[in-house]
C-alpha cells in the first residue's frame, strides 16, 4: 500500500517536488517516530562546535536535525546523487540552515568514479535504497543508475585542512560502510568522533565492528535508553553506536 500511494503521489507531484514535499514530511514526522530514538540519543552526544560528517545525507532529514541541534557546528552533508542532493539544498535553504556544506560526492576507500543505483521498485523510485553497485550489494540493484565520483575522507582537502575537531560521523550507505571507514582511518586515529551507524547482519557488519575495535573503538546498541555493548545483549538491531575507547574506560 506504501509503494502505490507513493506512486500515486510522484506521478501528481513529480519525482522533484514529491522527494522535497517527503522531505518536509520527515523532518517533521521523525521526532515521534519510536525507530529514530536511536538518532536523537546520538545528537545528544555530540559536542557543539565541532565538525560533523553525514554520510548518506540523502534528501537532508538529518543534516537538517544535526545543524539546528548543532548551531555552532558545521555540517559536511555528503550526497552524490543529483536528485538527492538537489532536495537537500531545498531543505537548506528553506530553513537558511547556513551551518551545511553539502557536497556531491560518494565517499569510499580510494578516489575515482562508482556506479549507483537508486532502485525502481513496481515502477517507484526508492530514493531511500540508493546505493554503491559492487559484489557485496547483490540486492535492489536494477533501476535508475549513475556514475558518480568517489572521495576517501582521508584524501578530502577541506578536512585535511580544517582546524576544528570532527566530532562524529553518521554513516548511512547501504552496505558500503566499511569501504567509508576504510578510506578514513587516519581521520578516525586523529579525531577520534563518535560514529552512528546503520549496520545489517552481514559480513559487511563484522568487517565494519572489527575494523574499528583495532581503531580503539566499541560497539553498542541503544536499550531503553541506555547505550549496551553488543557483547553484553542479544538484542538484534541495526544501528550501531561507536564510542572511543578513551571515553569509555
Amino acid at each position: 500500500m506504501k509503494t502505490f500511494i507513493k506512486y500515486i503521489l510522484q506521478k501528481l507531484l513529480g519525482f522533484k517536488t514529491y522527494l522535497y514535499v517527503f522531505a518536509l514530511f520527515v523532518i517533521v514526522k521523525i521526532r515521534w517516530d519510536k525507530k529514530e530514538k536511536d538518532f536523537f540519543h546520538f545528537l545528544g552526544l555530540i559536542p557543539d562546535g565541532g565538525i560533523v560528517l553525514d554520510l548518506g545525507a540523502n534528501i537532508g532529514v538529518t543534516s537538517y536535525h544535526l545543524a539546528k541541534k548543532l548551531p555552532g557546528s558545521t555540517i559536511f552533508s555528503f550526497e552524490p546523487l543529483t536528485l538527492n542532493m538537489n532536495t537537500l539544498k531545498r531543505v537548506k535553504n528553506k530553513f537558511r540552515l547556513k551551518n551545511i556544506n553539502e557536497y556531491k560526492v560518494a565517499v569510499g576507500e580510494t578516489n575515482g568514479t562508482i556506479e549507483m543505483v537508486m532502485p525502481v521498485i513496481n515502477n517507484v523510485p526508492m530514493h531511500g535504497l540508493s546505493h554503491v553497485v559492487h559484489v557485496d550489494n547483490i540486492e535492489n540493484n536494477s533501476g535508475l543508475k549513475y556514475k558518480v565520483p568517489v572521495i576517501s575522507l582521508d584524501s578530502f582537502e577541506e578536512l585535511k585542512e580544517t582546524k576544528k575537531r570532527i566530532t562524529a560521523l553518521k554513516i548511512d550507505v547501504e552496505n558500503f560502510e566499511y569501504f567509508v571507514l576504510k578510506g578514513g582511518e587516519k581521520l578516525l586515529q586523529k579525531n577520534r568522533p563518535v560514529i552512528y551507524c546503520e549496520l545489517w547482519d552481514n559480513e559487511n557488519r563484522k568487517k565494519c565492528i572489527s575494523l574499528l575495535n583495532n581503531l580503539g573503538y566499541s560497539a553498542f546498541i541503544l536499550n531503553r535508553d541506555e547505550l549496551v555493548p553488543i557483547e553484553k545483549t542479544t538484542i538484534e538491531k541495526h544501528n550501531f553506536f561507536f564510542i572511543p575507547d578513551s571515553v569509555t574506560d
